[in-house]
């Protein structure tokens, strides 16, 4: 898990090195791969909700393209440092 983390945080850097640190994630998406963001959509508001595209995934489209793998690294870090001391001392 924490290996896992560390690539996360890896991939943090290189997106914001490479993109730019304030590059917006569905700039980015948009870049790799356009016709994503269409279907994401359309699944995410016939099959999911349509209310959930507006509330979670638009804040995380406009957020800078490092944050979520920033965030995820980070607590797959702490989730495996806790872990190991549990384990240490259990």
């Amino acid at each position: 898990m924490m290996v896992v983390g560390v690539m996360l945080l890896a991939l943090a850097c290189g997106i914001a090195i490479w993109f730019g640190p304030w590059a917006p994630l569905g700039g980015v998406i948009f870049q790799l791969y356009p016709a994503f963001l269409n279907t994401l959509q359309a699944g995410v508001q016939r099959r999911i909700a349509p209310e959930l595209w507006d509330l979670v995934f638009l804040p995380a489209l406009t957020a800078p393209a490092w944050l979520i793998p920033f965030i995820l690294g980070d607590l797959l870090l702490v989730i495996g440092i806790l872990r190991r001391r549990r384990r240490r001392h259990g």
